[in-house]
């Protein structure tokens, strides 16, 4: 575990870094649609590179996912790049958010239960 500190609603466990390639648009509307993302409750960070095109962010995959920064792109007429590679990866993030979404909300189970409750020794 790092020392680093992260926002508020932000787990270190769950913490996931995710990078788009978007299309050429304008830095209007991009610089708009990256504080509104920085906005969201769950949000560790968001970067824009310029020269790459390349929106990074971090975020508690327990409390947001890709879906939700893809809507605060869509909302300032920002697209993802259409490539197969950045489609691909765009899959992948899927998968993973709801998967790291679906085992926060399982109870963790063992064979072996609680080591401070062992069972009684029968005499």
């Amino acid at each position: 575990m790092s020392n680093k500190e992260h926002r508020l609603g932000v787990s270190e466990v769950n913490l996931v870094v995710r990078h788009l390639k978007l299309e050429t648009a304008e830095n209007d509307s991009v610089a708009k649609a990256v504080a509104d993302i920085d906005e969201i409750y769950g949000l560790d960070s968001v970067s824009f590179d310029e020269k790459s095109h390349v929106l990074n962010v971090a975020y508690d995959a327990t409390r947001i996912c890709i879906d939700c920064v893809e809507e605060v792109l869509e909302k300032y007429q920002v697209q993802i790049s259409h490539d197969w590679w950045t489609h691909f990866k765009e899959g992948y993030y899927r998968f993973v958010d709801d998967n790291i979404k679906e085992n926060a909300k399982t109870e963790p189970w063992s064979c072996h239960g609680n080591v401070n409750q062992a069972p009684k020794r029968k005499k």
